[in-house]
C-alpha cells in the first residue's frame, strides 16, 4: 500500500465513513492529514473539497473525500487546477481511475458505499499505480488544457 500521506476530508454526510477510514490507514502505517477532524452538521461539501483540493494540488499528495454521493466533493475537487477526482462505487473503478486516469482524488459517497466495500476500494486505490504510456498522454492534455496551453 501506498506510504505518501493522504489528505483526508467530508461533510457532515461522510464524517463517519472517514472515521473508520482513519482507521485502515492507521492499520497500515499510512500518514494523513484529516481536515475534517470535527462532526459539523450541515456543512456544505464545496467549502471542504475546495479547501482540500487545494491542499492535494499545492502539496502534490493524494487525498480521499466522503460526503453523501461522492459526486459532490468530487464536481468541487475538480474545479480546482491539478485535481483528478473520480467518485468510485466498487474496485473495479478504483482500479480503472488509478491506472487510466492516474486520479489523485478518490471520492467516495457514504450514504451509498457500506464500509466492507469502502475498504475494499480505498486499498486498491491505494495500491494501483499509474500505467503511463497512452494514458500519460492523455493526462498531459489535461494539464496543458489547465495551464492554458494547447493540447
Amino acid at each position: 500500500m501506498v506510504k505518501e500521506k493522504i489528505v483526508l476530508a467530508a461533510d457532515h454526510a461522510g464524517f463517519e465513513l472517514k472515521e473508520k477510514l482513519k482507521k485502515v490507514l492507521e492499520q497500515n502505517e499510512i500518514a494523513f492529514e484529516d481536515l475534517s477532524p470535527k462532526f459539523v452538521d450541515g456543512d456544505d461539501y464545496p467549502d471542504i473539497a475546495f479547501i482540500a483540493a487545494q491542499r492535494v494540488a499545492r502539496s502534490k499528495l493524494m487525498g480521499v473525500f466522503i460526503c453523501g454521493t461522492g459526486y459532490g466533493m468530487c464536481t468541487a475537487a475538480n474545479k480546482v487546477k491539478g485535481i483528478r477526482a473520480t467518485p468510485v462505487y466498487d474496485e473495479k473503478m478504483a482500479r480503472i481511475s488509478r491506472q487510466d486516469n492516474d486520479a489523485n482524488v478518490l471520492c467516495l459517497g457514504a450514504r451509498l458505499t457500506d464500509e466492507k466495500t469502502a475498504v475494499v476500494i480505498l486499498k486498491t486505490w491505494l495500491n494501483t499505480r499509474f500505467l503511463e504510456g497512452r494514458h500519460a498522454r492523455r493526462v498531459d492534455k489535461i494539464k496543458r488544457f489547465e495551464g492554458g496551453l494547447p493540447i
